[in-house]
């Protein structure tokens, strides 16, 4: 076998910056949750990120596209500040107070708890540690609901019903418990009500910031890596992309997996999955992903004289403008799965009694994409010679459709894996591959960072925006389930509309099978 020297640091880069990747981005949300942020809150906080995505990626992408010669200094500097803001998170320091593991509690009574002291939750002590909520009871003869305040917890820092840890919120409630027959019953609890204290502390400020920052360097970094892709491979060798993706596909798979196996290792039978092995393995991986951008040629472009112009030049094509558009709404459906998936998992692994191995099926999870990715990945240029870009698109619409609607049926987190391994492959790689080639497609070697850029700032950002910010409120108001299959509705009314003015109008305008076939 020949080795391509030219090639080989582009795939080591490719191989340990998904690595690195693979051991702290997926798991991002649910540190969060471990920390003690809420499910909408780290919505809300993902749906503002990619507007900063949306600035920043074309700001950078220009920024580089105009100083050629210091573009490699700039990448490696991005990348640097990148993973040391994901690695500073681990040192961040737990919010006080307990924390509910499965939500259940199981053979308690209600009779035995206290009235709270009123002094007791005051916001300085709920700022300290006391923490309430309302938990719903089922006994052998009745139902019912009670605020409660956790006021200590277990050595482990685990919510724990007992008289010494808990105690009751309204006087009235009290009064319930005495007087009817409430031993040996199961207590399912809601989140903690600690929003004011999660606003002021320092922890939260501390994770959004640096969370923050890591995201959008790193989403940053992808834009940067198809260009210098793309730039090495030279002008009408975009099909070969597939082929240098892959290594990075096959790191992040391995080393999703090893995460997660690790992480349900090391924390048996604790509440706090420790997370230790996560960043050290991040900061291994960036640490060679460094060395091996240092040995990257990339090949000095002629700049334009007017960036700007010919960027502007592009947007007076409607072809162009419809197609973005679309990428936008395939933005919107990965945003949600990327960020809510694995919460959707924990949710349902609540229900059917998997949180014990959550962190090994979350850690398959981020596996199976990746697998996924390198299956299709090599066929995603051939698929785009024979198809064209308009059908190639159209064809992953219709297994978003697919795949979103099994996951909202899937009766157990295991089933989510599989899902994900058979079906993100024709639906996000062969969207994504479409759309990179097709923004490198349509502009000059000078201007290719830039409008990949835009692409890329449309999609993951804006796209991504708009579908965390709906996502969020939906899944608020419906639940898990029925908002993966309204976003799967949605889908399949999308890829409908795209086939109609593929056929009527985009066919002739936009890049057939041939890529030099230049708008």
């Amino acid at each position: 076998m020949k080795i391509n020297y030219v090639l080989l640091p582009l795939k080591a880069h490719y191989f340990f910056f998904h690595a690195a990747m693979a051991a702290i981005f997926p798991f991002l949300p649910v540190y969060g949750k471990q920390l003690g942020i809420s499910p909408l809150i780290m919505g809300s906080i993902t749906a503002i990120l990619p507007i900063v995505y949306m600035i920043t990626k074309p700001t950078i992408g220009f920024i580089m596209d105009y100083f050629q010669t210091q573009k490699k200094l700039i990448f490696m500097f991005i990348l640097g500040v990148s993973y040391g803001s994901y690695i500073l998170i681990y040192f961040l320091p737990p919010l006080p107070g307990p924390m509910i593991s499965n939500h259940l509690f199981q053979n308690v009574s209600c009779a035995i708890l206290p009235f709270c002291d009123i002094n007791l939750n005051s916001t300085a002590l709920l700022c300290d540690g006391t923490k309430n909520t309302k938990c719903h009871w089922t006994c052998r003869d009745t139902k019912f609901s009670v605020r409660l305040s956790f006021y200590a917890t277990s050595p482990e820092n685990e919510a724990v019903i007992s008289p010494n840890t808990t105690c009751l919120l309204n006087f009235n409630e009290t009064a319930l418990c005495q007087r009817t027959k409430t031993e040996n019953c199961n207590v399912t609890c809601d989140n903690f009500e600690n929003n004011y204290c999660l606003y002021i502390s320092p922890t939260f400020w501390g994770f959004v910031f640096l969370m923050s920052l890591g995201t959008v360097g790193i989403v940053t970094s992808f834009n940067i890596n198809n260009a210098i892709c793309f730039e090495i491979l030279g002008k009408g060798e975009q099909m070969k992309y597939g082929k240098q993706r892959i290594w990075g596909e096959i790191s992040y798979g391995l080393v999703g997996f090893l995460v997660g196996y690790i992480i349900d290792i090391w924390s048996q039978n604790k509440i706090y999955k420790t997370y230790t092995p996560a960043f050290l393995l991040a900061f291994i991986f960036i640490s060679i992903d460094l060395l091996c951008c240092k040995n990257l040629k990339l090949p000095r472009i002629s700049r334009a004289t007017n960036i700007c112009a010919d960027i502007y030049a592009l947007s007076k094509y409607k072809s162009i403008i419809i197609f973005f558009c679309f990428a936008v709404i395939v933005g919107a459906i990965d945003g949600y799965i990327i960020f809510f998936l694995l919460w959707y998992e924990e949710d349902l692994a609540i229900k059917t009694g998997y949180m014990d191995k959550i962190k090994l099926i979350e850690g398959l999870t981020v596996a199976a994409e990746a697998f996924g990715c390198v299956i299709f990945l090599p066929l995603s240029g051939r698929i785009l010679n024979k198809f064209g870009y308009g059908y190639t698109f159209n064809l992953s619409l219709v297994f978003y459709v697919l795949r979103l609607g099994l996951i909202s049926i899937a009766p157990t987190p295991w089933w989510i894996v599989l899902i994900e391994f058979l079906l993100l492959g024709l639906s996000y790689t062969l969207s994504y591959v479409t759309t990179i080639a097709f923004a490198d497609v349509i502009s000059s070697s000078s201007v290719s960072v830039s409008v990949q850029g835009i692409m890329s700032g449309l999609k993951e950002g804006f796209g991504f925006a708009v579908g965390n910010l709906v996502g969020s409120m939906l899944l608020k108001k419906f639940g898990g389930a029925l908002t993966l299959q309204i976003f799967s509705i949605f889908a399949a009314f999308c890829a409908l509309v795209y086939f109609v003015l593929y056929i009527t109008y985009l066919k002739h305008k936009l890049p057939g099978k041939n890529s030099n076939d230049l708008i």
